[in-house]
């Protein structure tokens, strides 16, 4: 077989993007001990109590021996093939003498409890137990997540909401509802009503992610009800860090990765799966991997839209002053691969911020980097001038009054310095010294010394003042 048609058979392996298959874990079992008060199955001298106003539908794998049962108004028994329920006054010795066993309150148990549930990529892991960690928010399953009701068991969940639950399908009781006239009649039955409750409706046939570089899960929108059924623990780290769609805090790593249209979601997190987490010194390591819409900023303060990136949450189990640590050397190991091979995996770049403060970036690339940077650059200036007219158009900013610069000719004309060679300006005409016809008029102020004593030189016109005349000072 060619090397062509090997990567094709590995392609077509993998799922084609990041809808996973998330399972509710509590069940309503008969045989589950921790669905009982006493923290162990009833045996043959105990009496059996239900809470007579709760709704409940228990599954009963086996038979078993009681000494009585005290039955919900509205609820239901759902017996495989040879279970059932006998009755022995006198009960049974090896049980002891005997207690009244209360089935627990499952009331509260609630859609968006991201504790409530586990997710795998394939149906296989699921059943063999291998899980993915996800931030709370992706726990829950969105909206391209099958969601898997164990084959054996019944349940009760509360799914109230604001809006739909919309998930691509459910599998209840081995069955499974892809098409939501399907589902919502099976919700109408007996057993439906037992085991979804709440003021919100369960929606399915969504076409899932069909985008190879993953898919927002957008739960986003039930965030407050998500959150409330979280407890965010205290912090020892310098600088806890917020993951998009994590409800607290956190001492670890994040990477952000700038994607292209080659990157494939599911290989990538494979391939840190293989190349990273198999390592011994990263066994302990909680890696959560989800695609994120983050708003974008201009000069962090003016919303101008949002990007997507892929973000990979890194949390490890150290305390005390080393917690984060393994994290953060797991993110550089990251960044660095990113750098060396992210051409090659669709990825243009990638940057960590560490609880311990430390923060990094790589590019792969040096062209990448430089036509990015031209590109962002680009941006912000037209972002800034859209700006700037946007706010003058509104009269908000005024543009300033620029001075008038006068034409060459009119300077010419006007300029205080004559030309070479040219008739010398006096700036502006004075009838007491610039006409002699004047001066004779006034014999009495004016006489033939006065006259005598101004003369025209290169520089200009000079004279002697009388009023200020060195004799008269003497005299």
């Amino acid at each position: 077989m060619s090397l062509r048609h090997n990567i094709l058979l590995v392609l077509c392996v993998l799922p084609f993007a990041n809808a996973l298959y998330k399972q509710w874990i509590p069940d309503t079992n008969f045989e589950n001990a921790t669905n009982w008060d006493k923290g162990s199955i009833p045996c043959g001298s105990d009496q059996v109590a239900f809470l007579a106003q709760r709704k409940i539908s228990v599954y009963v794998e086996t038979a078993h021996t009681i000494t009585g049962m005290s039955l919900p108004m509205d609820g239901e028994l759902i017996l495989v093939s040879g279970a059932g329920f006998s009755v022995q006054q006198s009960g049974d010795p090896s049980c002891g003498s005997g207690v009244t066993a209360e089935f627990k309150d499952c009331e509260t148990l609630h859609w968006f409890d991201p504790s409530l549930w586990v997710a795998a990529t394939t149906f296989d892991d699921l059943h063999q137990g291998t899980y993915q960690f996800s931030v709370h928010e992706e726990s829950v399953p969105c909206q391209f997540d099958d969601v898997v009701f164990r084959e054996a068991t019944s349940f009760r969940v509360d799914i109230s909401s604001n809006d739909v639950c919309s998930v691509k399908s459910v599998s209840v009781l081995g069955k499974k509802f892809t098409s939501s006239s399907e589902l919502s009649q099976y919700l109408s039955s007996p057993s439906g009503k037992l085991q979804f409750h709440g003021s919100s409706s369960l929606s399915v046939g969504g076409p899932g992610c069909s985008d190879v570089t993953g898919c927002v899960c957008d739960n986003s929108r039930n965030r407050d009800k998500i959150c409330a059924n979280v407890i965010c623990e205290s912090l020892d780290c310098k600088n806890p860090l917020q993951p998009v769609g994590h409800c607290c805090s956190v001492c670890g790593a994040i990477v952000n990765i700038q994607f292209t249209s080659n990157f494939n979601f599911e290989s990538y997190r494979q391939r840190l799966q293989h190349l990273f987490l198999s390592l011994h010194k990263y066994e302990s390591i909680q890696l959560a991997m989800s695609k994120v819409s983050k708003e974008q900023r201009l000069l962090g303060v003016i919303p101008f839209g949002a990007t997507q990136e892929i973000q990979v949450l890194l949390l490890d189990q150290n305390t005390g002053q080393d917690v984060g640590k393994l994290a953060e050397a797991l993110a550089r190991d990251i960044v660095k691969d990113v750098h060396n091979h992210g051409s090659n995996l669709g990825i243009n770049s990638a940057e960590f911020q560490a609880s311990s403060g430390a923060s990094s970036s790589e590019v792969a690339g040096n062209s990448a980097g430089v036509v990015a940077g031209a590109v962002l650059g680009s941006l912000v200036v037209v972002a800034l001038l859209a700006i700037v007219y946007v706010l003058y158009r509104h009269g908000i900013v005024k543009m300033p009054r620029l001075p008038s610069i006068p034409s060459l000719s009119n300077w010419k004309n006007n300029t205080d310095i004559g030309e070479l060679g040219g008739p010398l300006d006096h700036g502006f005409d004075n009838p007491m010294f610039d006409k002699s016809t004047m001066l004779q008029s006034e014999p009495g102020l004016y006489g033939t010394e006065t006259m005598n004593s101004i003369s025209l030189t290169q520089s200009g016109v000079h004279f002697v003042n009388p009023v200020y005349d060195e004799s008269d000072f003497n005299a």
